[in-house]
């Protein structure tokens, strides 16, 4: 079978869904006979059947390198070259008309994947009735894919919520070698000039506003010293406060996993998380994390593995934190690490994906709950 992933949130530089893209691509061509391409943006028109194919696309600026392909034909083109038997798209704008449109003239599978909450971001920029329209547009998209999978209980239910019927649960995974307590860096400390004491949590993602960066700077301002925060994923490095150092995405997996790992935690303010990977990656590399009561994350951490603050919140996020270490870090660093295995490796979410697939190509193959496809 050739399974072949489309979409435009993906970057050389991006996070959760590059992460996810490439760790699928990787896993599929060490663990199984199927071949795996992906066709997502890029600076020209490539065709790497197999690989990563290309789309060539405009760079958007002030974003970690993304591309946009404005082009729905060019889109069609090559995704209809790559032959696929299986499609998933990973967004709702034109690759996702492109894949429905290739999908219904190869009578092949379509399958979604909801990375990230368009109307909730949309909704919390815009308003609520940009967020209804945008609501409706999604559930309308959706509802002509064979599948929608999403990576939490609560996007199940939202998704269910706005409409969309065919919806299943698709947690993702974390590579647990890469993301390992054995990258630790014991000296990070040092590098970055601080005492050796110093209480250092990290937080690594997009700096956008749905994010709460502001929450956890708010937090550190309370807390003062000897906490530190380490945010990664800033365009350069700087220390915009006494307690704060900043420095740029880490594109090398490795890398980021050295950071995580010789932290003392992970935090995470974000409120609408449709999944946390990073969390997961920070639970891997047998960090305890502190995250929000809120959104996709509360379904991954709880005591066992950190503690919750009260979402938006500075004051709660600060006490979470001191609470963190009023306990044994290490003991729950160890938890997290073994509750990762037990249940949250690529290998475990990517074979619970190709049975997905397997069931829905055959209802699409009987012509079982044949639905209409969005016209391109």
């Amino acid at each position: 079978m050739h399974l072949v992933d489309t979409t435009l949130f993906f970057s050389p530089t991006s996070g959760g869904v590059r992460r996810y893209l490439t760790a699928k691509h990787d896993w599929l061509h060490a663990h199984t006979a199927h071949r795996h391409s992906l066709l997502v943006p890029g600076a020209t028109d490539e065709l790497n059947p197999g690989g990563i194919s290309t789309v060539a696309g405009t760079r958007v600026p002030g974003t970690f390198n993304y591309r946009l392909p404005l082009s729905p034909h060019n889109w069609t083109r090559m995704l209809a070259a790559l032959q696929p038997d299986l499609i998933e798209v990973g967004d709702v704008f034109h690759p996702a008309w492109c894949a429905a449109r290739v999908a219904r003239e190869r009578d092949v599978p379509l399958v979604a994947f909801f990375h990230s909450n368009l109307p909730q971001i949309i909704g919390r920029r815009m308003g609520s009735t940009l967020e209804r329209a945008v609501g409706r547009y999604v559930s309308w998209i959706y509802e002509r894919c064979d599948l929608l999978l999403a990576p939490s209980r609560l996007m199940c239910q939202y998704l269910r919520d706005l409409g969309v019927r065919r919806t299943a649960l698709q947690p993702l995974g974390v590579d647990a070698e890469i993301f390992s307590p054995a990258r630790r860096v014991l000296n990070l400390r040092r590098e970055l000039g601080l005492p050796e004491k110093t209480r250092l949590l990290a937080y690594a993602g997009r700096f956008s506003g749905e994010k709460n960066i502001h929450v956890l700077q708010g937090a550190l301002a309370r807390l003062g010293r000897p906490y530190h925060l380490l945010l990664i994923g800033g365009g350069r490095c700087s220390r915009p406060a006494a307690n704060v150092t900043m420095l740029p995405y880490r594109r090398d997996s490795i890398e980021l996993a050295q950071w995580l790992a010789s932290s003392d935690a992970l935090v995470h303010a974000g409120s609408n998380e449709t999944f946390g990977l990073v969390v997961l990656e920070a639970m891997a590399c047998g960090r305890p994390v502190v995250g929000t009561r809120a959104g996709a994350v509360a379904e991954l951490v709880d005591e066992t593995v950190g503690t919750l603050a009260a979402p938006k919140d500075e004051r709660s996020m600060a006490e979470a934190i001191a609470a963190l270490y009023d306990r044994n870090l290490e003991v729950l660093g160890h938890a997290a690490r073994q509750r990762v295995l037990a249940r949250h490796t690529w290998a475990q979410a990517l074979q619970q994906q190709l049975n997905t697939y397997a069931s829905i190509s055959a209802r699409v193959r009987s012509g079982i709950d044949e639905v209409q496809r969005v016209s391109a």
